[in-house]
């Protein structure tokens, strides 16, 4: 299902193949040769997402991007079923697993492996081939690869990157946190009201 979406539509190669039970909605750019397999949804939500030649985003992922974090994908990189990418550069040949989450301004450069349920976190850099094993998680820049157990050690270093003020524009210490980041986040996504169904 393509939509147009504040005023921009997808714009997809005649060679790729996109599922008919997939969403693409707002200013997306599909290369030649990419598939894009049932039920995943790519979303640009006031920011483009591009995905270059041989992407192949597989069932359930979801790419979203937003107007202060685009996604750029590069050629021959594969998002895995139920994958999450949101606001993020991805290089090129790089594989990411079922399950992944890859977060607002991270980059993940060429030939790099984020394996099953692994996390790149918030303005996480990943360097050339670097890999995130099953289930770990990647935080900052310099780099953080640990195990989920070192939970102090990621907590340690995700407030570092501030993750309600990167994204949302908000102080993590305002008491009614939670009120204003679903009305303000609210606001922005019920412009979806307006999308328009162009197939």
């Amino acid at each position: 299902m393509l939509f147009e979406h504040v005023g921009a539509s997808p714009r997809i190669d005649p060679t790729a193949v996109v599922a008919p039970t997939a969403v693409v909605s707002g200013d997306v750019t599909i290369g030649p040769d990419c598939q894009v397999l049932h039920g995943a949804v790519i979303t640009a939500e006031g920011g483009p997402i591009t995905l270059g030649a041989s992407v192949i985003v597989m069932e359930n992922a979801l790419i979203r991007a937003s107007a202060t974090n685009p996604v750029h994908i590069g050629d021959h990189t594969l998002v895995g079923p139920m994958a999450s990418i949101s606001g993020a550069t991805i290089g090129e040949e790089v594989f990411l697993a079922t399950g992944t989450r890859i977060f607002n301004g991270a980059h993940i450069d060429a030939r790099c492996e984020v394996r099953i349920n692994a996390v790149v976190h918030l303005r996480t850099h990943l360097a050339e081939s670097t890999v995130v094993p099953i289930g770990w998680v990647a935080v900052g820049d310099p780099v953080q690869v640990l195990p989920p157990d070192r939970h102090e050690d990621i907590w340690n270093a995700q407030q570092e990157l501030d993750f309600p003020g990167y994204v949302f524009g908000l102080d993590r210490e305002t008491p009614d946190l939670m009120v204003q980041l679903t009305e303000r986040y609210g606001r922005s996504l019920a412009r979806h009201e307006h999308d328009r169904r162009l197939d």
